[in-house]
């Protein structure tokens, strides 16, 4: 895998820090957590742990701006990331639950659309296909992948499209050993390179470093609690 400098990256410069200050989210009417601060610099990794519905999937959609926060806000480099979306959605890779997998498409197509809406060139789409063994399907239509074809296919638009931020939603889901391999080297060059990992998972991962969120800390409180 050809080393990418993160300044070639949609968003611009080096990466600097992103930080969330006394972020509140609510779902329908449900508080999923409150008052929750997080700060990531760059090369750093944080891991989102919790039960499920302690909100782990609702931050990072915060944080990737799909999710508007009932309070709280986002800074990168001490800016408001509100000021900005634009150029947030350029530095950031969100790769969550659902596979984006369009069925007609071939696995390349499928990639190479994600690169093109991500503001990227498509000269880094047999790289990626190759990144995750998936070249010999390059030309598969998408309603013929299986699970973990998918999900390697989602995460190959990380090296298709390359950005400062990466965003990981159960990344594991549905990969068997040697893929998770590929991706935790993947995490680590991406780190070395001064990028920002944010992921939340069930399953261990190397992470070497990585600092630990946990989510059902930022609970709100039940009436009558002490």
């Amino acid at each position: 895998m050809r080393n990418t400098p993160i300044s070639e990256a949609p968003g611009g410069p080096e990466p600097s820090s992103f930080s969330g200050e006394r972020l509140t989210c609510v779902r329908g009417e449900r508080v999923v957590f409150t008052g929750l601060s997080f700060h990531v610099d760059p090369g750093e990794a944080l891991v989102l742990l919790g039960p499920n519905g302690s909100g782990k999937s609702s931050l990072l959609r915060v944080m990737a701006l799909l999710l508007k926060p009932f309070a709280g806000r986002l800074d990168w480099s001490g800016r408001p990331v509100a000021d900005d979306p634009e150029d947030h959605g350029a530095r950031t890779r969100y790769v969550g639950h659902q596979d984006a997998i369009k069925p007609v498409l071939s696995l390349r197509e499928n990639v190479a659309f994600q690169a093109r809406i991500s503001g990227a060139d498509l000269s880094r789409v047999d790289e990626a296909l190759e990144t995750f063994a998936l070249g010999r399907l390059a030309g598969v239509p998408g309603r013929m992948l299986s699970a973990g074809q998918k999900r390697r296919a989602n995460l190959a638009r990380l090296v298709a499209a390359p950005a400062p931020l990466w965003l990981l939603d159960e990344p594991t889901t549905a990969l068997d050993r040697a893929s998770i391999g590929v991706l935790e080297a993947l995490l680590a060059r991406h780190r070395e390179q001064g990028g920002l990992v944010v992921v939340s998972t069930h399953q261990d991962i190397h992470l070497p470093g990585a600092r630990v969120l946990h989510l059902d800390a930022f609970a709100p409180r039940k009436p009558g609690a002490a």
